[in-house]
């Protein structure tokens, strides 16, 4: 319990300032009993169903949608109100250095109350904008498939491959999923690209097998002429919950590699397969996850076994922190690599071909989309699914489809 102690003085800490600040904003731009009223009472609620919920939580339950809705009320209201501090914080140090300024001047002045007021009232329009944004998230932007095309030219590259396609999707989490028509429409968005191949580069579940039960019959619609492909996530091995007993753990992870059976994906466990076209070849492999700070199940020498240095490679490995810490300098030259895990943590701020951030980006190097170095690519796909949070929030879900082009 000790170690418990200072996280939650801090977070007590901080949940008073905001919560102080924010009433203040409010107090001093409107006289209304009823809208200060209103605001604590939202306050307050949105705290004991987020606090309820996390010590009410069963391990042994999963994640569950209680837990995501709490997550995703919790940010919803607190992320605005971070705004609120910054802006009102920052106006009270302004006023500390006046008063100190006018101490020794000595010159009695007074702040303008009207300045504390405009303050408030830009503070809570610049905090509006963050909290329609998570509520659009919640309600639709989980939905918001975006479809991410991208042509990679190689010298290597076997000529029968030129043009070649492959649409990648990952990160599905079906235990999160609730709304079984627009599942299906971005199953059919992966459809309507009608690549070559599709690969799918982990997390299947959250923690359970039986979570894709009632997905199955959508998943396995999925097509591609020259087959279908997966690999496991960090959450397919079932590490995030408590487990009755070791038997039960080891049956549903058995059960969660059926379930890429059944929807018709060919699950590589550090394995590779050949793909041939006129008498050429490419080799696919894919390992169990690998992660800096994750389970390192993943063994890239047993998956290229039997596959030559001179062979064009394309490797599945679900946690990019792999590639930074393991492939990318292999002198065995894996072309072009295809993760996920990152989500881009599921909420930042893109604008195509200007700018992009998300707090994911200080935890991964290579956090969302494709990224090169020594002549080697990684393609880091932000997600089909959702996970913790339920919602998306600038970083929409992604289907990839990446065509090769060999160098004239």
């Amino acid at each position: 319990m000790s170690r418990w102690v200072i996280p939650i003085i801090v977070l007590t800490v901080v949940i008073i300032a905001l919560e102080i600040y924010t009433f203040q904003a409010f107090k001093t731009i409107s006289k209304s009993k009823f809208m200060r009223f209103t605001f604590l009472t939202l306050s307050i609620a949105v705290y004991v169903y987020f606090f309820l919920t996390v010590f009410t939580y069963n391990r042994s339950d999963g994640q569950t949608p209680q837990f995501q809705m709490a997550m995703g009320l919790l940010l919803t209201f607190s992320i605005p109100k971070l705004v609120i501090i910054l802006a009102l914080f920052g106006e009270d140090i302004y006023r500390w250095i006046f008063k100190v300024i006018s101490a020794i001047s000595n010159e009695e002045t007074k702040p303008l109350p009207s300045r504390r007021k405009f303050i408030s009232q830009l503070a809570i329009g610049l905090a509006a904008i963050p909290f329609a944004s998570f509520i659009y998230g919640i309600l639709q932007g989980k939905y918001n498939y975006k479809v991410l095309k991208y042509r990679l030219t190689f010298r290597d590259l076997p000529e029968a491959f030129d043009g070649f396609t492959i649409t990648q999707i990952s990160d599905i989490h079906s235990g999160s999923f609730t709304n079984k028509k627009k599942i299906q429409y971005g199953v059919d968005l992966i459809n309507q690209q009608k690549s070559d191949v599709i690969l799918f580069t982990g997390d299947i579940v959250n923690n359970k097998a039986d979570e894709m039960n009632d997905w199955l019959d959508v998943f396995d619609k999925l097509e591609a002429k020259d087959g279908k492909f997966s690999i496991l996530g960090n959450h397919d091995y079932g590490d995030y919950m408590e487990w009755k007993n070791p038997e039960d753990k080891i049956k549903n992870f058995q059960e969660v590699k059926e379930v890429h059976q059944k929807i018709g994906f060919d699950l590589l466990l550090d394995e590779h397969r050949y793909l041939e076209k006129k008498g050429q070849k490419i080799a696919l492999l894919g390992v169990e996850n690998w992660g800096k700070g994750f389970n390192q199940a993943g063994d890239l020498k047993k998956a290229s076994k039997e596959v030559h240095k001179e062979d064009f490679k394309i490797l599945m490995s679900h946690d990019p922190s792999h590639w930074e810490y393991k492939v990318k300098k292999d002198d065995f030259n894996y072309q072009l690599t295809l993760s996920g895990h990152t989500h881009g943590l599921q909420m930042g701020i893109e604008i195509p071909g200007w700018f992009r951030w998300s707090p994911s980006k200080y935890v991964y190097k290579q956090w969302a989309g494709l990224y090169e170095e020594f002549g080697r690519y990684i393609n880091v796909n932000r997600g089909f699914g959702y996970h913790a949070f339920p919602g998306r929030v600038g970083i929409w879900p992604e289907i990839t489809v990446i065509e090769l082009k060999k160098a004239s």
